[in-house]
């Protein structure tokens, strides 16, 4: 058939790359040819309209071996997907940038203390990169929200043991989490305390390692581009900023929120004013207090740290602050902002099932959603997230099943978990924190 034809033409090119000893392109021609195999064993794909480019987006696993993808929009009609093989195929998005900034913490001789407050979506980015195995030096503090996550992204952390690695459940949302992660970071004499460091989006390093897959989808479409990204934390989607900052061709960047709108409503209005936290079906998004948004701000400002620093002191002293004309000019020059209801989100996952065959998490289906709301001429790119097997309810909701597990995330429901509970107190969090910094 057509895709046995594709598979031997790659073939034959990764046998010539090899010959004239360019392995750089017989690794990505090899790629191309597992992201294939993906594509004919989910027997999804309709192989008339198959075509090479099909190797390059979306999100595909079998086995252990997975493909990070992306979906492209071209002038109001959707196309086929095209698979970008992101990263090494056993690995995710977030957990090549934790694997690489953990490398940073190789002298042995200084023990430090990593803070990390998001939902951790590996468990092997605890057990390759940040296990005592791993790094004797580090002990690791990881807060999620208690019970504002899924089941199985709250196992992902919990069930992996280590003597280095404390997971605490935190009674509040991520915003309460973050708000104490930042007054770490505040507190000079803990800090040193304890050698602080983060692996969240707070660490610049993290964003740095983002801005790389911009680059890499753009050279895969070859023209001028538009992004829809699903955020709450305003980290991804700030990468790819910084990405067209430094040339890339990116027309404009569509910020996708779900009913946690803090991020669309400040880039549609200038008013920054944050709402309590609602409980979604995209738990990563449900933030309030966008903290890499401050990033965006002190540059949009012309890079004027004491105008940053007033806008920041009006959000701790008032709630809220009021963009300036010309920031939110310049914020609009490169940012669309849209957000997606919850209703509206399962009717994503559901229709891009029976037109695609793909099965996708709520927090890709946010990004597809917005994207039928704003109107550019350009090919927009969706970046997509997680896997909809973390999801079973949502997917459930939207009257779908979830097919092939993967064994990685099957396991975990039988394993044992290890968490301390604590409410969102700062005093209680930092004398934990204190008395296990062994």
């Amino acid at each position: 058939g057509k895709s046995r034809r594709i598979q031997k033409n790659l073939s034959d090119q990764m046998e010539k790359a090899s010959e004239k000893l360019d392995f750089e392109k017989a690794t990505i021609l090899r790629d191309k040819i597992k992201s294939l195999n993906i594509i004919q064993s989910s027997q999804r794909i309709n192989e008339a309209n198959l075509v090479e480019a099909d190797v390059i987006a979306g999100y595909k696993e079998s086995g252990k071996t997975c493909v990070q993808v992306f979906f492209y929009r071209s002038k109001q009609n959707w196309g086929n997907q095209a698979f970008f093989p992101k990263h090494d195929p056993e690995e995710n998005l977030k957990n090549i940038m934790n694997s690489f900034v953990a490398q940073f913490y190789e002298n042995k001789s200084v023990p430090k203390s990593i803070i990390l407050s998001e939902d951790i979506k590996e468990k092997s980015l605890l057990e390759k990169t940040l296990s005592q195995k791993e790094k004797k030096n580090i002990n690791l503090f990881v807060l999620h929200p208690h019970e504002k996550i899924s089941n199985i992204q709250r196992k992902i952390m919990t069930t992996c043991v280590s003597n280095n690695i404390y997971n605490i459940a935190v009674k509040g949302n991520f915003d309460d989490c973050q708000k104490i992660v930042k007054q770490m970071f505040n507190d000079e004499q803990f800090r040193e305390k304890i050698n602080m460091s983060g692996v969240n989006s707070i660490n610049w390093a993290r964003i740095i390692c983002q801005i790389v897959y911009y680059f890499y989808a753009y050279f895969q479409m070859s023209s001028k581009v538009n992004f829809s990204v699903p955020t709450g934390n305003f980290g991804d989607v700030y990468a790819g900023y910084i990405a067209k900052k430094m040339g890339l061709p990116i027309d404009k960047l569509i910020v996708a929120t779900n009913e946690n709108d803090i991020l669309c409503r400040v880039i549609n209005s200038g008013e920054y004013k944050p709402s309590e936290v609602k409980p979604s079906l995209s738990p990563s998004m449900d933030i309030q207090v966008a903290s890499n948004f401050e990033r965006l701000i002190f540059d949009v400002c012309s890079c004027d740290s004491n105008e940053t620093l007033k806008l920041m002191n009006d959000l701790n002293e008032k709630g809220e602050f009021t963009l300036s004309e010309k920031s939110l000019n310049n914020i609009r020059e490169n940012f669309f902002a849209e957000s997606l209801s919850e209703e509206e989100t399962k009717s994503v996952i559901s229709k891009i099932y029976k037109t695609e065959g793909i099965l996708i998490d709520p927090h890709t289906a946010v990004a597809i959603g917005v994207v039928n709301k704003v109107s550019l001429e350009d090919e927009i790119v969706v970046l997509g997230t997680a896997h909809p097997a973390k999801f079973p309810n949502t997917i459930k909701e939207s009257n779908l099943e979830i097919e092939n597990i993967p064994t990685s995330l099957s396991e975990i429901y039988n394993l044992e978990e290890e968490v301390f509970h604590f409410p969102a107190s700062k005093e209680l969090i930092f004398d934990f924190i204190i008395k296990h910094n062994q």
